[in-house]
């Protein structure tokens, strides 16, 4: 296992698999949860609103545990853990007998489903500083085919039985721990780990480690903006079936249309544009496109238009990965996994925030009550949100790298502390060429 090849494609199929499974069973939840409440579509509505915050909760509260504990024991062991654990919640919630069980299962997916940070450290342990950007920007293809998968997946098998999902969501995630089991390696050296303590395990203290350089802390400040101002999609479909009554099939074909294009751009033009202008620019300039989209969607009075509002949005995700390439840079090799534990808690506060901000704004400006009707008002808000992030991403600096040495390493001399050889190819994060 020493003599293996870090597996940057074992972190992809890993994030592809989560990202599969959660869509697998989107489209299938709700009618369980309508079978167990015996067709009672309000308190259906009310369980899926309870069910979507306590997993924002677990992913707030346990996030920096499972970042901590891989700074601790190593990425592997953590990544595995939760592979196995999600894939054995699965089966709980396709035997839920009673709404209770499908609840606690949804409690433990939101737990297991933490392992996304840990990934992200994996990633910053093996790729060269100037690199990670691009491969970060991978990961956003691995999120965006498990997203146009899943539900084109779930749905055709919901049909046949609620509970299959869960059990294909189920086969998904056992078959990746096992394959993560036999074939893939530690990334964390044992010179950079760091004892556990609950003071960085906990989801406050982990958020004071985004304090602890200026940079970091303007970059987690706009990034929490960035977070809620994505949550805004959660009225993507009632927008549009409220504004040009579309129907679910076509409610599918845009979310497909995202998913491709956030698959494309991800992995076609991040690492290039960062190469090219460097991860501040494209950190701002992604937020910029971002913003002009939503203008566009809150404008948009005809469905053609709100189309093509998804290509110019979905540019924003070459921001993601280049704040998350720089904020790898603030931090020490011993903080990685906390670093990415303090990210996905913003994400989770952001995930509590954000669906109650934006649909309680969409409510509120279609209210026949009040004199005025403004549908795209949630759209206008995160545009502004997006502006505001921009402008704080133009007073970022940009991190120098250190030139490799042209000296080449001589037989039985240790590598430089970056895992890289001097000299030698960085980790190639195409998983169609990885050497797993």
């Amino acid at each position: 296992m020493k003599n293996r090849a870090p597996a940057i494609a074992f972190i992809f199929v890993t994030v592809m698999l989560d990202m599969l499974a959660l869509g697998l069973i989107a489209p299938v939840l709700p009618k369980l949860i309508l079978n167990f409440l015996g067709g009672n579509a309000a308190s259906a509505a009310s369980w899926l609103g309870i069910f979507g915050t306590v997993f924002a909760l677990m992913q707030f509260f346990f996030s920096p545990v499972l970042g901590v504990l891989s700074d601790k024991f190593g990425r592997r062991p953590v990544i595995l853990l939760s592979n196995l654990g999600l894939g054995l919640d699965y089966i709980v919630m396709a035997l839920s007998p009673t709404i209770g069980w499908l609840f606690l299962g949804r409690v433990i997916s939101g737990i297991t489903a933490s392992s996304i940070p840990t990934a992200m450290a994996y990633i910053a342990d093996v790729v060269p500083k100037e690199k990670r950007a691009g491969a970060f920007g991978m990961i956003g293809v691995a999120f965006g085919l498990g997203f146009i998968l899943g539900p084109a997946i779930g749905g055709p098998l919901g049909d046949i039985s609620p509970r299959l999902p869960f059990w294909v969501a189920a086969g998904f995630s056992l078959a990746n721990w096992f394959y993560g089991y036999i074939f893939v390696p530690e990334s964390l050296r044992p010179e950079h780990r760091q004892e556990f303590a609950l003071r960085r395990a906990n989801p406050m203290g982990a958020l004071v480690l985004l304090r602890s350089h200026p940079e970091l802390w303007k970059l987690a400040t706009l990034q929490f903006l960035a977070y809620v101002s994505h949550e805004v999609f959660v009225i993507w479909a009632l927008y549009a079936i409220y504004r040009y009554a579309w129907s679910q099939s076509m409610i599918g074909i845009s979310l497909a249309i995202v998913g491709i294009f956030t698959a494309a751009i991800s992995g076609g033009l991040t690492g290039r544009i960062v190469a090219w202008l460097g991860e501040r620019r494209t950190l701002y300039i992604g937020q910029f496109f971002g913003a002009l989209g939503m203008v566009i969607a809150g404008l948009a009075r005809t469905s053609v238009l709100y189309i093509v509002s998804i290509p110019v949005i979905s540019m924003w995700n070459i921001s993601f990965p280049a704040a998350q390439g720089m904020m790898t840079h603030r931090v020490s090799e011993r903080e990685q996994g906390e670093l990415q534990g303090a990210i996905q808690s913003l994400r989770s506060i952001a995930f509590v925030i954000g669906p109650f901000l934006f649909s309680g704004i969409f409510a509120w400006f279609i209210n026949p009550k009040h004199s005025f009707h403004i549908p795209g008002a949630p759209y206008y808000l995160a545009a502004v949100l997006l502006f505001t992030a921009m402008l704080l991403a133009t007073r970022v600096e940009q991190p120098q790298f250190e030139q490799p040495s042209e000296k080449p390493i001589e037989p039985g001399e240790a590598a430089p502390p970056g895992g890289i050889a001097s000299g030698a190819v960085a980790p190639v994060v195409d998983p169609a060429e990885e050497n797993v």
